[in-house]
């Protein structure tokens, strides 16, 4: 039977450290509180003789343990369903260490079956899980180990993983939405450029030629279009135009690269009309998402916040959740800080109000995201529907400014031949 070491509480408000032996996590929770204590930390504990023979031995697999070289991290959709699997597993009593191996076992040979090999050596070593996972910042991120330390801590890892891959699932959907928004655009915008590149380069030059043969006259517009395309082509002006949103791309990278200019980009994409608002409503649906699953996990709310700035993903909000933990930290609430930044709508800082004064904060924050996460399925669509005929009424300008200044000249060259007739 396996042994579980326990951190509780008395009836007298004193730590209790001690050890007890039971099927699974639930059995021992049941075990401990049947003695009159309050369980605050709960993990299984290797056997002391396995632990001194195979500790040396996991210490040594988990230092000399390779892993594959791969460019990013664990991908998202593979990481749901290790943290799903995982949760069934812990839900039907299994011990952690041998859910890992079964999940070890299963798993493609690739990054994260490495990574889950190297927290079982950890786990069977007598680590914590969370201890473990910290260790592998590839596949488990600062979120994904606090919400695993509280869910061991509370005794509820089967529901936290369970609460997890829900949380990642609906992040993932939110970051497709608003990707899914910018394909269409990108695509015409990249169709069109290829387009006028074609004509400006092979096209326009075969007119130029036939104006010079006519010695005609040339219009205003068709000089213009003229000296467009001899810089465009044999100018290399294509080279600059090829370069542009690259240069413009990494400048914006080396921007971000400081706290300063990654808070003046994301205050500028603020401010684009319909796109900013995509972005403020996907950011205020994360971090609300985010802090509201660790504070429902069980996670105290100054470190929820500190986790839910550093993955918010957007300097603005992080800047203000900042501003917020420092005014809780000295005695406030959290709407009305929140309400100072003015970052959020006041429909967001009413909800969080009523969540702290009925204390159900967790559950509005969850109720807050999935308001915003509908408004930007709403806005997604509203931008597509507006960027359709957008696109392609301004392709039709482009490429009916060409026709039109190519074929002015050609009026009086053919009114020249037909007087000469």
């Amino acid at each position: 039977m396996p042994t579980f070491a326990y951190e509780a509480m008395n009836s007298s408000g004193q730590e209790v450290k001690n050890q007890i032996d039971a099927d699974s996590t639930s059995d021992a929770i049941a075990k401990i509180r049947g003695q009159g204590l309050f369980p605050t930390k709960v993990r299984e504990n290797v056997a002391k003789k396995a632990a001194k023979k195979k500790g040396a031995a996991a210490s040594v697999m988990s230092s000399t343990r390779k892993m594959p070289i791969s460019i990013g991290g664990v991908p998202r959709k593979q990481l749901v369903n290790f943290t799903r699997q995982l949760s069934t597993l812990q839900d039907a009593g299994l011990p952690i260490l041998r859910s890992l191996q079964i999940l070890q076992e299963q798993l493609r040979p690739g990054l994260l079956k490495s990574i889950v090999g190297g927290v079982g050596d950890e786990v069977e070593a007598g680590g914590s899980l969370s201890d473990a996972m910290s260790k592998y910042p590839k596949a488990f991120d600062k979120l994904y180990v606090n919400m695993i330390n509280a869910g061991e801590a509370g005794g509820v890892l089967d529901l936290i993983l369970s609460r997890l891959a829900d949380f990642m699932e609906k992040a993932a959907k939110l970051k497709k939405k608003v990707i899914g928004a910018m394909i269409y655009p990108a695509v015409v915008i990249s169709i069109a450029i290829g387009v006028v590149s074609m004509i400006m380069i092979f096209v326009i030059p075969k007119f130029e030629q036939i104006f010079s043969d006519f010695h005609a006259t040339l219009p205003g517009p068709t000089q213009m279009l003229l000296s467009f395309s001899r810089w465009f082509g044999p100018g290399y002006g294509w080279v600059f135009a090829l370069a542009l949103p690259i240069g413009v791309a990494a400048l914006l990278k080396l921007a971000r690269m400081s706290e300063g200019g990654k808070y003046a980009v994301d205050a500028v994409m603020l401010k684009v009309p319909i796109l900013g608002g995509i972005l403020s409503k996907t950011a205020i649906a994360r971090f609300t998402r985010t802090l509201g699953t660790l504070i429902s996990a069980g996670v105290p709310i100054l470190d929820a916040l500190n986790i839910t700035k550093e993955t918010c993903g957007n300097e603005v909000y992080s800047r203000a959740l900042a501003k917020v933990h420092d005014a809780i930290r000295e005695g406030e609430s959290f709407a009305d800080p929140l309400r100072a930044t003015k970052v959020c709508d006041s429909i967001v800082v009413n909800m969080v109000d009523v969540g702290e004064e009925t204390g159900d904060l967790d559950k509005m924050l969850i109720k807050v995201a999935d308001n915003y996460d509908n408004d930007v399925d709403v806005l997604v669509g509203s931008l597509i529907s507006i960027l359709e005929p957008l696109m392609v009424v301004m392709l039709g300008l482009i490429v009916g400014s060409i026709v039109i200044a190519l074929f002015l000249p050609m009026i009086s060259i053919i009114g020249a031949i037909s007087g000469g007739k």
